[in-house]
């Protein structure tokens, strides 16, 4: 069987991985053992923290909710009932962005709500 030599894939392979460890601390960014485990480690918690970021906005967006609502004499699950029996369809991010930015139209949607109850 013929000697196979693997430079140009390996250094193809060892650039691809040193690429994605750009600016790295150390080692981490120069030498490609500990750049692969810090990139792979990288990438594991970017898959998971994609999904942990939607918990955290709608936790967000929740507590917001409900400070607003509560300022109208509502809490959080009246307010959110209310919509519901109201057939409002909006969402807890608009909802959190009207409470923020427009304070005279959320009161406008809470009392809706409340009329709903």
């Amino acid at each position: 069987m013929p000697r196979v030599k693997r430079g140009f894939k390996a250094r193809r392979r060892h650039n691809r991985i040193l690429k994605l460890a750009k600016g790295y601390r150390g080692s981490h960014s120069r030498l490609f053992r500990s750049a692969k485990e810090a990139v792979e480690k990288a990438l594991c918690y970017a898959f998971r923290d994609r999904r942990a970021k939607k918990r955290a906005f709608r936790r967000l967006w929740i507590i917001r909710i409900n400070a607003a609502a509560r300022l109208h004499g509502l809490t959080y699950s009246r307010f959110v009932n209310g919509l519901d029996k109201a057939g409002i369809l909006l969402d807890r991010r608009v909802l959190a962005e009207l409470a923020i930015h427009d304070p005279s139209a959320f009161g406008a949607v809470v009392q809706v709500a409340r009329t709903a109850l």
